[in-house]
């Protein structure tokens, strides 16, 4: 039985291996005899009781960290949790929220999802789940997630507590699909130009984005800004259909190619929706991998001007296979390439992600973060762009064509740690809490908001307070005075991220985003 396990399991892992005319040979010496015999001899002999799942499983891990860095395997669970944003929607009751104060307040419900529709409102608090306290209990988040989650179509019990209400109400919801969206934002930065960000590259992106193009163009769009700042990946095949709407027909994209998957080629199809205008694509050290696609397709074929700093590199393609149980390993297969030839992959050492891992570090270290000039590449990393012939390096990450250095003189210490402690972002739970209905009278549209809302002085001397309370002060007057602007900045924000939605949070955010802020003396240039 076991022998026909390990047959049907490399049958699955490797389906050209009849195309190939492989035999599995089970005689002594063959390695997965070996690995068989390990195993049975374990869970048969050992002196203790062994988890044969998690025997398994311990292997499987102790395989892939002797591989790439980005080879892994997850368990069912943590496989779910992974693919629910990439794959555009999970099972749930529908609000985004937050904890204050061990409570679970509603941040606001998702538009026509399950919850809207049953009356629960932004301000309201979750204190029960089916008669089971989850408020004032300290109970954890990824507790609190997984009672209300659950199959689309199954009903849950929530006990409310609203304000000005006299005691806790009861609302039954009834599960179902809830949309995970991958644009974080979009708006109409400057008149002609369209702002979108894009956080991840998912099943939906696509359609997200296209919607969003849709939507600015009606409004006069003619440049874009495309945002990929700490965008870490996701799917190729998404960022291939993004570049593709910037590209003219039978423009290389992306090429894949490994030592067992041939050269496969991504070629545009010339009938996207923003062949004309300027496009900027704004990147840091935290884009990788599909953003890293999207950016090098567009700078290789001349097509826009990247802004910001070099990105994280990640040039590696994962398969993932999926086993019986609902776990998965995401198995390394090929590297992929710009179309001038790059492969953006940074240097890594087998086994050894330690090292790996901390080289952003490094680079903050190095002051690559600060200066364009302590990057150095290799000359025989350079390539050329393919009309205008740029020179572009490979070998690690994508370097912009116009850096724009960390600003710490603007993020300080004091807000940092701040900002670390959650002490700003309480305080603004709190704040909007107490005044949402006055805000929303006062302020009945955002650019009501955007013209005359000023962030009360009661609020930054709040956080003051409670940051001495924490033992996190300003070091002089100096710092304070630093200080103030961005936090304030940073406040307006996010109360109107609470009453709107991302995209009113990045309309104020950004006039403090120095690369952004750049994106727009280029597009002015």
């Amino acid at each position: 039985m076991k022998k026909a396990l390990i047959i049907s399991l490399v049958s699955m892992l490797l389906p050209s291996l009849a195309q190939a005319q492989f035999r599995l040979n089970f005689g002594s010496d063959s390695p997965l005899r070996k690995l068989q015999m390990a195993e049975m001899a374990i869970t048969n002999m050992y002196v203790d009781s062994v988890d044969e799942q998690r025997l398994v499983e311990d292997g499987i891990r102790g395989m892939l960290e002797k591989m790439d860095p980005h080879s892994s395997y997850t368990t069912a669970k943590e496989t779910k949790s992974m693919t629910e944003s990439l794959n555009g929607s999970f099972e749930g009751i529908g609000v985004q929220f937050n904890m204050q104060a061990d409570t679970l307040l509603v941040i606001q419900p998702v538009t026509n999802g399950p919850s809207e529709k049953v009356g629960i409102v932004a301000g309201d608090r979750i204190v029960s789940v089916n008669d089971t306290a989850i408020a004032g209990v300290k109970m954890s988040r990824e507790d609190i997630m997984k009672r209300l989650r659950g199959p689309k179509g199954t009903k849950v019990k929530l006990g409310i507590v609203r304000r000005d209400v006299k005691g806790v109400q009861t609302f039954i919801v009834t599960r179902d699909k809830i949309p995970v969206k991958t644009i974080d934002g979009y708006y109409m930065i400057r008149p002609g130009v369209g702002y979108i960000r894009i956080g991840s590259f998912g099943e939906t992106t696509y359609k997200e984005f296209m919607t969003c193009v849709k939507d600015l163009q009606a409004r006069g769009m003619q440049d874009l800004i495309l945002d990929l700042q700490e965008n870490g990946g996701g799917y190729l095949q998404a960022a291939v259909q993004i570049a593709n709407e910037f590209l003219q027909k039978n423009d290389l994209i992306v090429y894949t190619e490994g030592r067992k998957a041939r050269r496969q080629e991504y070629h545009a199809h010339g009938d996207g929706k923003l062949l004309t205008g300027k496009i900027i694509v704004l990147v840091n050290e935290f884009s990788a991998s599909a953003a890293e696609i999207v950016t090098g397709a567009i700078q290789d074929q001349d097509r826009g001007t990247v802004v910001g700093r070099r990105s994280f590199g990640k040039g590696l393609v994962q398969r993932p296979v999926e086993f019986p149980d609902g776990s998965m390993m995401r198995l390394t297969i090929a590297h992929y390439y710009t179309p001038s030839g790059r492969c953006i992959q940074k240097p890594y050492v087998k086994g050894d992600k330690k090292d790996y891992e901390n080289e952003l570090d490094d680079r903050y270290k190095h002051g690559e973060l600060y200066s364009a000039d302590s990057i150095h590449f290799d000359d025989s990393l350079k390539y050329y762009t393919l009309r205008q012939h740029r020179t572009v390096y490979g070998g690690g990450g994508i370097m912009p064509d116009v850096f724009v250095p960390l600003d710490t003189t603007q993020y300080t210490r004091l807000h940092r740690q701040l900002a670390a402690k959650s002490i700003v972002m309480n305080a603004n739970l709190k704040y909007v809490d107490n005044h949402r209905k006055q805000l929303h009278k006062q302020y009945p549209t955002f650019d009501s908001y955007l013209s005359g809302f000023e962030v009360p002085q009661t609020l930054v001397d709040e956080i003051l307070a409670e940051g001495k309370k924490q033992k996190v002060e300003p070091k002089d007057e100096a710092e304070l005075r630093q200080t103030l602007p961005y936090l304030k900045a940073q406040l307006k924000a996010l109360v109107a991220r609470d009453l709107w939605d991302m995209s009113e949070y990045f309309q104020i955010i950004n006039e403090q985003n120095h690369v952004v802020q750049q994106a727009l003396k280029v597009l002015g240039k």
